[in-house]
């Protein structure tokens, strides 16, 4: 095997190359040699700085050190497209063309066999093969994906120069049967694209489950409030335990609905209530002055009748007037200057 040496790294693909018959495949090989070569023309590159290595539905260019990796890169964004957009519009529906591509850099090696071999062309390789850039190509509606390895990005992509837009670059990491691969897609990554999570990273840590108090385990080993406890967390102290907590007894009845409001009215509970002028109600005669003892009923219904009374509070025609009731002396004013009853 030779010695490896330096090379810019360009992978072509055609998607869905097996989904067609010998005839359109023949013909698409054709349309690819022909894109490729129109491309590294109008870049500049001399076929005589460029080795080829064809794999049926894709090819692989080996690009001298001579040759600036961003005039490569240059030629791959924007001239690609445009040749390949130029073949699509002479061939009919079946020999459409749709490419995913890949630029890299590494060392690459010449077997005895007069096959390119190396580690860094199997990277390459793999970023071409990644779920996430066919899924790039499949969802979006021009006919290149282009996806460059992570030392194109550091050493060329990300210093901006003139023709590489590298704000439209992403940062992925793609699946490998080797592990995760990072790499740089152009254009929006796919929604749909399986992208390998970073190694040492772990899933979202798993919801705690309440218990049948409504409490879930605390990270240090105490309860946090489940979500109907509506507290703050609490965690374990260094008490011991007093033993096993008693079985939880039946809810507690709930408690009676306080009783409604008695009626609007004058209510009298023991005591001698005194009036002063007069008072007027239903069929209450006037009270002038003094003190009325006893019962005192306000209009024709309610509360039982005194006794020796008729149920509307008057006397019987035949009854005698009550002997405690106050006589006229009794209610006429204290003359003047003597203390009267206050």
């Amino acid at each position: 095997m030779n010695d490896p040496v330096n090379r810019t790294m360009l992978l072509v693909d055609i998607e869905k190359f097996s989904d067609r018959d010998d005839v359109e495949q023949a013909f698409l090989r054709r349309m690819l040699y022909d894109v490729v070569d129109r491309t590294m023309e109008r870049a500049g590159i001399d076929e005589t700085l460029r080795l080829r290595a064809d794999q049926g539905d894709s090819v692989m260019e080996f690009i001298d050190p001579n040759v600036p990796v961003p005039q490569v890169l240059r030629s791959v964004i924007s001239e690609l497209p445009a040749q390949l957009k130029a073949v699509n519009r002479m061939a009919s529906r079946g020999a459409q063309m749709r490419l995913r591509t890949v630029v890299a850099t590494g060392f690459i090696a010449l077997d005895e066999r007069g096959i390119w071999v190396g580690g860094d062309l199997n990277h390459a390789c793999r970023l071409l093969d990644a779920d996430l850039l066919r899924a790039a190509l499949r969802e979006r509606p021009g006919d290149v994906a282009l996806c460059v390895s992570q030392s194109v990005w550091t050493g060329i992509v990300r210093h901006h120069h003139l023709g590489i837009p590298a704000e439209e670059f992403h940062e992925v990491t793609l699946a490998s049967k080797n592990g995760p691969l990072p790499a740089w897609l152009l254009g929006p990554v796919p929604a749909s694209g399986q992208a390998a999570p970073s190694p040492g990273a772990s899933g979202p840590a798993p919801t705690p489950v309440p218990d049948a108090s409504g409490e879930r385990p605390g990270p240090a080993g105490g309860t946090e409030a489940g979500p109907s406890g509506g507290g703050s967390a609490s965690t374990s102290t260094s008490a011991p335990a007093a033993g096993p907590a008693p079985a939880a007894g039946p809810a507690p009845a709930a408690a009676p609905a306080p009783a409604a409001p008695p009626p609007a009215g004058v209510h009298f509970t023991g005591g001698a209530p005194a009036f002063g002028g007069s008072l007027v109600m239903g069929n209450q005669h006037g009270v002038s002055g003094g003190r009325v003892d006893g019962d005192v009923v306000m209009g024709s219904v309610g509360g039982p009748p005194r006794p020796g009374r008729a149920s509307d509070g008057h006397a019987p025609a035949d009854a005698t007037p009550d002997e405690d009731a106050p006589s006229l002396d009794d209610r006429q004013p204290p003359a003047t200057g003597e203390a009267g009853p206050r």
